[in-house]
């Protein structure tokens, strides 16, 4: 029974990988054709397409080697803060920018103690 459980849940998981990169391609090709249309690009587009390229690298890593390394994830957060920073323009509230910095800023300690953590000191997925 919990093998058919884990089966099901594997194959969910698969499914909704497979939809999220689906999805991730077809928002790329609506973005680049909003680009096209605007005959113009900026800063933000290409904030958002690398998003895009960053979500399907990571589904592309998971089919690969059955793992998403954390950093991945977290590179998209920080690129997501930017853009919104980007977005907001020069009108924002001073504090808020605060606020979105020191998120990038936490975002960026996090990667570098899990890069640099002790290989042998903690492992969250086992080949088992």
């Amino acid at each position: 029974m919990e093998a058919k459980i884990a089966s099901l849940i594997n194959f969910a998981e698969k499914l909704l990988l497979a939809s999220i990169a689906l999805l991730a391609i077809f928002a790329t090709g609506q973005e680049i054709l909003t680009i096209v249309e605007n005959r113009s690009i900026e800063l933000a587009d290409l904030l958002l397409l690398f998003i895009y390229t960053e979500v399907l690298g990571m589904i592309g890593i998971f089919f690969v080697s059955k793992r998403i390394p954390i950093t991945l994830p977290i590179f998209i957060a920080i690129t997501a803060i930017t853009r919104l920073i980007i977005l907001q323009g020069k009108d924002m509230d001073m504090i808020s920018l605060l606020y979105e910095s020191g998120a990038i800023l936490i975002l960026s300690l996090a990667i570098l103690a899990v890069r640099f953590r002790p290989k042998n000191y903690y492992s969250y997925q086992t080949d088992d």
